[in-house]
């Protein structure tokens, strides 16, 4: 199936959309309302750039949500289950944001940039439009908006030599998640020492729109030596390492106790925040189905599924296969989702549902173990 993805001024273009253009851009997708760079028609490629190099992400659909005034803290901390007692100026914080019912709606990532003002890096959600809401229900002293901030992603073994080039050995004594100002030939940013792989890697926070262009060519031309070149969130890599894309992996009743967030969730901290009520039920009830990876039999899956895919047990529906495909690292396919605690204890066999053929499913833990010990599903 071939479908032409119309362009408009409805969906907002990235400060790096025209040099993504000229790089190669061959498929995005809408995400927060923006453009998002999906392949640059070399899936391989990007995937052997990823894990053996460095590669260059447009992911400024990254929307930031900033706080800012005498009450950001308080109300960052109300947003989330996570503990931000300690929260301080450099160190971002990963942070599960929940309605009131315990649901997740956004993962952020949480950096404290100033006394008065924090910042959300948020998933695919209009959180801007939550945080606005409960700032105002609650009389709370601060502004809600939008900065002009735009990530741009340098992932892969060889970053660290990429972003050092670029801005001097201070990089590589940053910490995951700590970040800090930093300007490059007049550009305004900040470098985080973050993304979303388990390759390695920063992210650089461009804090002017109109300098897009500047920096891609600017990262490019530090990288030349090390080959570097395009790439996007990564579909094979993201399941190789287990991480979990909000939306793709979750639905409307995912709390974060069913994707293993337990840390990210402190019940007895003296804080209150949205949802503790609907989350002490939720732990002190126990999940009856959990975020797990799978081995799926059969031949090599040779593109991404477009839509979830049943799991069977028994004739019954257990859960569901949220993203999958094939494994270079594995050497078989792969895949992530939700299935149901019962038919991991159970003995029978699950398959899942393609859409032409039935495979076989065996459940395990995550994150995959690449050391050649697999936790099967009796130890889940």
């Amino acid at each position: 199936m071939s479908i032409q993805l119309s362009f408009g001024a409805r969906v907002r273009k990235s400060p790096f959309f025209e040099a993504s253009v000229e790089s190669g851009l061959a498929a995005a997708s809408v995400y927060n309302h923006m453009y998002m760079p999906t392949s640059y028609g070399d899936p391989d490629a990007e995937y052997d750039r990823l894990i053996n190099g460095v590669a260059v992400w447009d992911v400024a659909v990254e929307r930031q949500v900033a706080v800012k005034g005498p009450d950001a803290i308080k109300l960052a901390k109300y947003l989330t289950p996570r503990n931000l007692d300690g929260l301080a100026i450099g160190q971002g914080k990963y942070v599960p944001i929940c309605k009131h019912d315990g649901s997740i709606i956004n993962d952020p990532v949480l950096l404290q940039i100033a006394d008065n003002e924090v910042w959300f890096s948020i998933a695919d959600s209009d959180l801007y439009l939550w945080v606005s809401a409960i700032a105002g229900a609650l009389g709370m002293d601060v502004e809600v908006f939008e900065p002009d901030v735009s990530p741009l992603a340098v992932q892969g073994p060889k970053a660290t030599s990429v972003v050092s080039n670029l801005f001097g050995e201070w990089v590589k004594e940053l910490k995951y998640f700590e970040f800090c100002e930093a300007s490059l030939d007049g550009i305004p940013l900040i470098v985080s020492k973050s993304g979303w792989s388990k390759q390695g890697g920063y992210e650089l926070y461009l804090r002017d729109g109109t300098r897009g262009y500047d920096l891609w060519k600017r990262v490019f031309e530090a990288g030349k030596d090390d080959d570097i070149g395009p790439g996007t969130p990564n579909y094979i890599e993201r399941l190789e390492s287990g991480l979990i894309s909000f939306g793709a992996d979750t639905d409307a009743k995912t709390n974060p106790f069913e994707l293993g967030m337990d840390r990210f969730v402190d019940l007895n901290q003296e804080n209150d925040f949205v949802g503790k009520d609907a989350l002490i039920h939720l732990k002190g009830n126990g999940i009856d189905r959990k975020f797990t990876g799978f081995f799926l039999d059969g031949p090599r899956q040779s593109k991404p599924n477009e839509h979830r895919l049943r799991l069977l047990q028994s004739g019954n529906v257990v859960g569901y296969v949220s993203a999958c495909g094939y494994s270079p690292r594995f050497g078989k396919n792969i895949g992530v989702g939700m299935i149901s605690l019962e038919a991991l204890r159970s003995r029978d066999p699950i398959s899942m549902q393609d859409t032409e053929k039935i495979r076989h499913v065996e459940a395990v833990s995550l994150p995959f173990n690449w050391g050649g010990q697999i936790t099967s599903r009796t130890a889940l």
